[in-house]
């Protein structure tokens, strides 16, 4: 069977309206089990990792705006992203902190600091003190927490303001 739309493609079709909710309410556990895919509910529902080098955007190298794929919250820049060699998403700092909430996490049997997105309370990753000397942070996150805006298409989806982070 040929594949029509990638993966990305899809969601981002599938999650139009959520770019756009502003301050409505968050869809509930039905809801999201519907528009989500098994493994994008699993990471940001139920604090879930999928798996390294086999996510989405570890490699994208495109330039834009990735988002909370429940909210649209913006959360990431390309512009922050680099390539940490864990196979997953990495950034130096958010776009604007005050859109993560972060939370100790002591699964795994050590204690690490978990990234969540403050709208939709989504688990996004973890954040960890060995990125780049800019910020010391290595903010590590699942592909399937995200939806990535390319630069060509914030204007439409209303995030017009972060356009100025490419002009730089």
């Amino acid at each position: 069977m040929k594949k029509l739309f990638s993966t990305g493609a899809l969601v981002s079709m599938l999650l139009v309206p959520f770019s756009t909710m502003g301050d409505k309410k968050m869809p509930g556990k039905d809801e999201l089990r519907k528009r989500l895919t098994s493994i994008q509910y699993k990471v940001t529902q139920e604090d879930g990792t999928e798996p390294p080098f086999k996510n989405e955007y570890w490699d994208n190298k495109s330039e834009g705006i990735y988002v909370d794929i429940v909210s649209g919250e913006p959360l990431f820049s390309s512009k922050d992203k680099y390539d940490s060699g864990t196979g997953w998403p990495s950034f130096s700092k958010p776009i604007n902190k005050s859109n993560l909430v972060e939370k100790t996490d002591r699964s795994w049997f050590r204690e690490r600091t978990e990234v969540r997105s403050k709208k939709a309370n989504s688990h996004l990753g973890h954040v960890f003190t060995d990125g780049p000397a800019s910020t010391g942070l290595r903010y590590c996150i699942n592909s399937a927490a995200l939806r990535f805006v390319p630069k060509e298409k914030l204007e439409t989806e209303g995030l017009g303001e972060f356009l100025k982070e490419f002009s730089k």
